[in-house]
């Protein structure tokens, strides 16, 4: 590879590290062409960027952009499959299930929300991790629970109070 194909790659890389900062790193070595194919599809369909580089070129894009975390940088030998996406723990979830079936991938390390997550004991970690959307939902979930629970104390309350006037109007008078 020609030095100035390195540095179109490297700068394609450091472009999609700017514009997606969550990343993944997978070992897929040993799939076969055919649970390659699978693997690109189950990504592209949760959205997530699969791309298979050279962990210098990785490594030099990292850099590029100012990382600098050198346990990541430990975990860049063998064949590299970087993972890219908006949604923090769908790669984790491609990757715990994909691998369950097919052997392959193995997390090698991951870069989410600021954090950096470096081996294969890590995977239940990242699977757990709430995405944006499951955040918000948590909150409009917090939110809305106290609201629902005074209309329901007026609803019944306002029950209560219509049986208590009805019993006093049907009572006679003078007790």
């Amino acid at each position: 590879m020609k030095k100035e194909e390195k540095k179109v790659i490297i700068d394609a890389l450091a472009e999609q590290l700017k514009q997606m900062p969550t990343f993944y790193l997978a070992d897929v070595s040993g799939l076969n062409a055919e649970h390659t194919s699978k693997l690109r599809r189950v990504c592209f369909e949760k959205k997530v960027k699969l791309v298979v580089v050279k962990n210098t070129l990785l490594k030099k894009a990292l850099e590029q952009n100012n990382f600098e975390a050198s346990d990541i940088f430990k975990v860049l030998e063998g064949p590299t499959a970087v993972m890219f996406t908006d949604v923090a723990n769908m790669p984790a979830k491609v990757i715990k299930d994909f691998g369950m079936r097919y052997g392959k991938p193995v997390l090698k390390g991951a870069y989410v929300q600021e954090s950096l997550y470096v081996g294969a004991a890590t995977l239940e970690d990242l699977v757990n991790i709430k995405s944006r959307e499951e955040l918000i939902g948590d909150v409009i979930g917090m939110l809305q629970s106290p609201v629902k629970r005074v209309i329901s104390a007026l609803q019944s309350g306002g029950n209560t109070i219509s049986g208590i006037v009805k019993t006093l109007s049907e009572r006679p008078e003078g007790k």
